[in-house]
């Protein structure tokens, strides 16, 4: 099992910025990909960012592109989601994805999502 676990959550005024983290945690698993998503009230979850573990590539939705930034510290199993000059539509639940799997001997088992209990950003004057 893998627990991942975001804070930075909060209110902030339009234009502002803040930075979410999500640390994950557990015993012998391998992430390959760690995303953020949001949900807006009376929307569905929208994906926002990924990046991969090896290599650190990343992905942006183009309504973020230009403005947040994931990136990862892989020592600390963290992943971060820099948010800088916010607007009200950016007003969401954001949540911590992982997508991971384990090693069965030499048999990879997974990817397998799991998903934070999520972190309020409301951005309003």
């Amino acid at each position: 099992q893998v627990q991942l676990v975001e804070s930075g959550g909060g209110l902030v005024q339009p234009g502002g910025s803040l930075r979410l983290s999500c640390v994950a945690s557990g015993s012998g698993f391998v992430i390959n990909v760690m995303a953020w998503y949001r949900q807006a009230p009376g929307k569905q979850r929208e994906w926002v960012a990924s990046m991969t573990s090896a290599g650190g590539s990343t992905n942006y939705a183009n309504s973020v592109k230009g403005r947040f930034t994931i990136s990862g510290d892989n020592a600390k199993n963290t992943v971060y989601l820099q948010m800088n000059s916010l607007k009200p539509e950016d007003t969401a639940v954001y949540y911590c994805n992982a997508a991971a799997g384990y090693y069965s001997g030499s048999v990879y088992e997974g990817d397998y999502d799991y998903w934070g209990q999520g972190t309020q950003v409301t951005v309003s004057s």
